[in-house]
């Protein structure tokens, strides 16, 4: 296993990673920072955890749709929970909302206990 420096959000950190998955592991913290400083950028969102948990569902999100077929044909997956700008931008906007109010609940449980 070996460290690999990484920065993600401007974030430096040290991971482990075993010796021949450097350029997936690599792969992934991009896609990560990527979806991070997308969701910063919309500029809703500030905390860094907040904009973790959000960046972490988009990206499940997008793991969990089926994969259209031809593949040549296929859309770029939207970022539901990072700021729609189309007709379902009302809905979006409320999902989000509803998840950052749950979010900012299971924060406080979680610091109230520590």
């Amino acid at each position: 296993m070996k460290q690999l420096e990484v920065q993600i959000m401007g974030q430096n950190y040290m991971l482990g990673c075993p010796e021949d998955s450097e350029s997936r592991l690599r792969e992934a913290v991009e896609t990560l920072d990527s979806a991070m400083c997308k969701i910063r950028d919309a500029g809703k969102v500030k905390a860094r955890d907040r904009i973790a948990v959000l960046a972490a569902l988009n990206l499940a999100y997008q793991l969990l749709e089926p994969i259209p077929a031809p593949l040549e044909t296929a859309q770029p997956p939207a970022y539901p929970l990072a700021g729609a700008s189309d007709a379902d931008s009302e809905a979006s906007a409320a999902k989000l909302h509803s998840l950052l109010q749950r979010l900012d609940a299971a924060l406080a449980a979680t610091n109230a206990s520590a």
